[in-house]
């Protein structure tokens, strides 16, 4: 009669009352069965009436040989070993084990035995008896690892990148740029600020609720029977080296999915700056995607399929993950070690403030002293982006105090340096808080600046108080006003000297008052700017419409109205006919840019020239009109003169030809 042979499992069962309860029924059948002394067919009968008293008992015939049930079951755990062995290469894994499990319990339950056999002291002691054991569960760990890969690969998901950039949120800041790089020259800039605008993108914030599994949730219980098997046998640097390979390759191909490529640190060097934009905006968002979603999720699976020791769960997180945030240290570090340009600095911002946003996240991912590697290379990169921003920050600085450009803007227009730095450092504002965390050691030099600059213009800078970035701002804006007022000395004409300023510090002013600039400068500051636009304007008019005054006092034309010279007074209107024609000519083509100020030049203006010519044709022009040619020099009535004062400014030259008084 044949005996059927069950395999246990060691590694889990039924309770320990359950167990003890089976140990004490086949204790009792076994001492019923000596006592008999009977024959072997009498005693395999009995043996079955007892073993239908009670499902436990199936396994009592074992007991009619006692000395031969250890190698009974080995010889069985080994036979269902080795008979995968023979199978072909070609068609071992022609049937899964998730559509086979019996097969694979069958499998795992014959590695228990065997597992448990070679921890018993008596059968270690028996050396043939245990090579064969140790031959067995090789040939069964390569089973085993050939399985675990097959899972792991089987039931991987891919990265469905549409559904992560669908949950970040973007933030766009609006920042002029041209081609090149423009502090290079400044001339180059295009001066329109809204047509010439491009968005700079702060990168995006992931929801909160956002969770991502790179694996089918039901292999993680297959995947934990395997490791604890080959954990348990002593194999697991090859279940460590086969799972970090394969999920390596997945975190890979993730990177890729989210436009992150494997780039060396020349490669970066060489690329141009727009498309290196392009790669540090991907790079600021794969930090991101990487560390909250992909590392937190290989993390969550490590934890599962290891969970049987802390140590081999750690070994195997490190080894998967320190590749892809190494392939993003790198990018970063070739970054940050790159030519420094202005244009750049926002982006190293953004990925400054990314690698420190995700930080605590490393650190609490790579706790252990394996991954200490891994944080402190995150540190160093992090410092390496830090001294870049606040480079690429100072070649800005240094760029602005020593732009020379010689040739003056035509028509008094607002400079390119104006409107690039305002609308630089109007983003810089943005950035403060990261901006004050790196420049806050560094205010000594700004005090040897603001004494040099202080010295030179007179002028308090209070810088008391102020925040590290607030100082420098404060510094560079100083900077700035004294290379305008050097540059408005290429403008001959005086007059022009301050239509230039006036546009290019009202220009600085608004910029500072309608953004967050003026938290940081202060309203003092900007009440001062006014003042000195009121003064250039009143500089404006003395150095423009004094020689146009003098044409209208009473003295040297010969006495009082009535005995008043002809001859004067002819050429006293010829004169102001002139220089008046002159200054429209002129000045229609000089460009105030804004409509306020604009305006108020006009009324200024007017309120001085319209009352003296008023004034003066009431007293003295009687004495022309009567006689001939009389409209050859009083060409203009007041409220001619009025109108002509409206095409002032406006950036387009006009002439009056022929001009004869419009009003009789």
């Amino acid at each position: 009669m044949a005996t059927t042979t069950t395999i246990s499992g060691g590694g889990g069962g039924g309770g320990g009352g359950g167990a003890g309860g089976e140990d004490r029924v086949m204790a009792t059948a076994q001492q019923i069965v000596k006592s008999l002394n009977t024959t072997k067919e009498v005693t395999e009968d009995m043996l079955l009436i007892f073993s239908s008293f009670d499902n436990r008992l199936s396994n009592i015939s074992n007991l009619i040989e006692p000395e031969a049930t250890g190698v009974d079951q080995f010889e069985a755990a080994e036979k269902v070993i080795l008979r995968w062995e023979s199978v072909s290469e070609a068609s071992r894994h022609t049937l899964p084990w998730e559509e086979a499990p019996e097969e694979g319990a069958e499998y795992l339950a014959a590695v228990d035995e065997i597992l448990q056999m070679t921890e018993d002291l008596a059968i270690r002691s028996d050396g043939e008896m245990m090579d064969r054991a140790e031959s067995a569960l090789q040939v069964a760990m390569a089973r085993l690892e050939d399985e675990f890969r097959h899972i792991l690969i089987r039931n991987t998901v891919p990265l469905d990148a549409d559904r992560l950039y669908g949950s970040i949120r973007r933030v766009s800041l609006s920042f002029p740029t041209s081609e090149g790089e423009i502090l290079g020259d400044f001339d180059s800039f295009v001066d329109d600020d809204h047509e010439n605008s491009c968005y700079h993108e702060r990168g995006g914030s992931l929801g909160d609720d956002v969770c991502v599994d790179l694996i089918q949730p039901d292999a993680v219980a297959e995947l934990k029977e395997i490791a604890d098997r080959m954990i348990r046998s002593g194999y697991e640097k090859e279940c460590c080296q086969v799972y970090s390979t394969v999920r390596r390759d997945v975190l890979d191909e993730c990177l890729s999915i989210i436009g992150v490529e494997k780039l060396s640190i020349e490669d970066v060097q060489k690329i141009e700056w727009r498309s290196l934009d392009e790669k540090m905006k991907k790079w600021i968002q794969a930090v991101k995607i990487v560390v909250r979603i992909l590392l937190w999720g290989e993390k969550r699976l490590c934890d599962q399929a290891f969970s049987g020791s802390d140590l081999i769960k750690e070994v195997c997180f490190t080894e998967t993950a320190k590749g892809c945030v190494m392939q993003l240290l790198n990018f970063g570090e070739a970054v940050s070690i790159g030519k420094r340009s202005s244009e750049k600095l926002f982006r190293i911002l953004d990925m400054y403030d990314a690698l420190a946003d995700v930080l605590p996240d490393l650190e609490a991912l790579f706790s252990d002293e394996l991954g200490e590697f891994v944080c402190s290379e995150v540190r160093g990169v992090l410092a390496s982006l830090g001294d870049a921003a606040k480079g690429t920050f100072a070649e800005f600085e240094n760029a602005v105090r020593s732009e020379t450009s010689r040739r003056p803007i035509q028509n008094g227009d607002i400079h390119p340096i104006t409107r690039y730095v305002m609308n630089y450092v109007k983003l810089v504002v943005d950035y403060s808080g990261t901006l004050n965390s790196l420049l806050e050691n560094e205010d000594d030099d700004d005090d040897d600046e603001s004494d040099h600059l202080q010295n030179r213009d007179g002028d308090d800078l209070q810088l008391e108080g102020k925040s590290p970035i607030g100082r420098r701002l404060l510094l560079l804006l100083t900077c700035l006003e004294s290379n305008l007022t050097e540059k408005s000395k290429l403008y001959e004409d005086n007059a022009m000297q301050y239509i230039f300023l006036m546009n290019n510090i009202l220009y600085i002013v608004q910029k500072v008052k309608d953004s967050e600039l003026r938290k940081v400068l202060g309203d003092h500051w900007v009440r001062k700017r006014r003042g000195q636009i009121r003064q250039y304007a009143t500089s404006y008019l003395r150095a423009s419409w004094s020689k146009v005054l003098a044409c209208l006092k009473d003295e040297g034309i010969g006495g009082s109205s009535s005995n008043a010279s002809k001859m004067a007074l002819k050429e006293r209107f010829k004169n102001f006919n002139a220089c008046f024609e002159d200054i429209y000519r002129i000045q229609t083509a000089w460009k105030v840019h804004d409509a306020q100020l604009r305006e108020e030049l006009r009324i200024s203006i007017s309120e001085k020239v319209i009352p003296a010519y008023r004034s003066f044709m009431g007293r003295f022009g009687n004495h022309l009109e009567s006689g001939r040619n009389a409209g050859k020099y009083i060409k203009y009535t007041p409220e001619d003169l009025e109108n002509y004062l409206l095409d002032l400014f406006e950036g387009s030259s006009l002439v009056l030809h022929h001009m004869r008084r419009k009003t009789a």
